[in-house]
C-alpha cells in the first residue's frame, strides 16, 4: 500500500504530526479543545504545537464542548478550517446539537452559501475501567445523520493519512481515535501522504470468510485469524477505516470471493454499523452467501466498571473464533 521510506511512530504522534503538517500548510486551520496547548493534549496528541504555532492557532478552552464546537461551526462558516478536540467522544453528547443541527445540515440550510470544513476529533469506545458514562461507542450515531463523514482508524499511518485527508475536506468529519491505541507504534510512510476517505483497506487477505472491522478492536480480529490459520481457515480481514462514505464495492468483493462474512465492531447491538453492512449484503449479494451472516457486538447494557464484568462485555478474538467456526458450519 504504501511505497516510501517508513519510520516507526506512536498513533498519537502520528495525530500530532498530521495536524502539524497540515497547519504549515494552511494558516486557516487551527486546533481547540480542553488541555490541547499548555498540557500538550490530554494524551500528548498535540505535543509541541503550542511552542510552534502559539495561543492563536493552539487554543486551550473551558470545560464547555457546546461552547467551543459552537465557535468552531461559526469560524468554519467563515473561512476557518477548525479541528475541534473531544476528550472523548462521551463529551460530545454537551455539543451534539452544534454537530448534529449546525455543522451538518449548514450547507444544505443555506443552500450552499456556508460550507463547514471542520474536524471534530478525540477518542471513542471503552478504555479499560472508566464506566459506563465513559465507555461509549458513537460512529453509528454520528454516521446516521447526513452531512458527516465518520473517520474510525486502527493504526498510526492510517490515523496520519486520513487525518490530513479529513482536515483537507470541504465537509464537517468526525475523526474517531482510541486512548488504548495512543501508545501503539506502527510504520508510517516520511514525506507527504494522504488517505482517500470512504475507501476501506484488504489488511488481510484470505479466502474462506470475510471479517470486517474497525478501530481498535479489529486487533481481535487478527489474533482470531493467527489462531484459525493453524487449523487451516483462512480470514479475510477489511478495516473499513471509514464508516460513512462506507466503501461498499469492498465488502461486497471480499465476500463475493468468501461466501460468509463476520462483523466485529465495539458498540451496543441495535441499530449499528454492523446492522447496515448487513442490510447492504443481503441486498446486493444475498446469492454469494453461504451461510447466515454474524455479527459481534458488546452486551446490550452501558458499560461495567468491573474488570471481569468488561471482559465479558466486550467481544474478544475468541468470540471472533467462535463465529467464524458457526458461519463455516465447524
Amino acid at each position: 500500500m504504501y511505497h516510501q521510506l517508513m519510520k516507526t511512530l506512536q498513533f498519537r504522534e502520528a495525530i500530532a504530526e498530521a495536524m502539524t503538517e497540515e497547519m504549515r500548510r494552511d494558516d486557516t486551520i487551527y486546533l481547540m479543545g480542553e488541555e490541547v496547548a499548555e498540557y500538550n493534549g490530554a494524551y500528548k496528541a498535540s505535543k509541541g504545537m503550542l511552542d510552534e504555532f502559539g495561543p492563536e492557532r493552539v487554543l486551550d478552552t473551558p470545560i464547555s464542548e457546546l461552547g467551543f464546537a459552537g465557535i468552531g461551526v461559526g469560524s468554519a462558516m467563515n473561512g476557518n478550517r477548525p479541528i475541534i478536540e473531544f476528550m472523548t467522544f462521551n463529551f460530545s453528547l454537551v455539543g451534539i446539537d452544534q454537530i448534529i443541527n449546525n455543522a451538518a445540515k449548514i450547507r444544505q440550510m443555506s443552500a450552499g452559501q456556508f460550507p463547514c470544513p471542520i474536524v471534530f476529533r478525540g477518542p471513542t469506545a471503552s478504555a479499560g475501567q472508566l464506566a459506563a458514562t465513559h465507555s461509549q461507542a458513537f460512529e453509528s450515531w454520528f454516521a446516521n445523520c447526513p452531512g458527516l463523514k465518520v473517520v474510525v482508524p486502527s493504526n498510526p499511518a492510517d490515523a496520519k493519512g486520513l487525518l490530513k485527508s479529513a482536515i483537507r475536506d470541504d465537509d464537517p468529519v468526525i475523526f474517531m481515535e482510541s486512548e488504548q491505541m495512543y501508545g501503539d507504534k506502527g510504520e508510517v510512510p516520511e514525506g507527504e501522504y494522504t488517505i482517500p476517505l470512504g475507501v476501506a483497506d484488504i489488511k488481510r487477505e484470505g479466502t474462506d470468510v470475510t471479517i470486517v472491522s474497525f478501530g481498535k478492536i479489529i486487533k481481535e480480529a487478527y489474533k482470531a485469524a493467527d489462531e484459525l490459520e493453524k487449523e487451516g481457515i483462512s480470514c479475510e480481514i477489511i478495516d473499513l477505516r471509514t464508516v460513512r462514505p462506507m466503501d461498499h464495492d469492498a465488502i461486497l468483493t471480499s465476500v463475493k470471493k468468501t461466501n460468509r462474512m463476520v462483523i466485529l465492531e465495539e458498540a451496543w447491538p441495535f441499530g449499528n454499523v454492523a446492522t447496515e453492512i448487513i442490510y447492504q449484503v443481503q441486498d446486493k449479494a444475498f446469492d454469494y452467501l453461504d451461510a447466515p451472516i454474524v455479527k459481534l457486538n458488546t452486551a446490550d447494557t452501558p458499560a461495567p466498571y468491573s474488570p471481569v464484568l468488561l471482559a465479558e462485555w466486550l467481544p474478544n478474538h475468541e468470540d471472533v473464533i467462535k463465529a467464524v467456526k458457526k458461519v463455516l458450519y465447524k
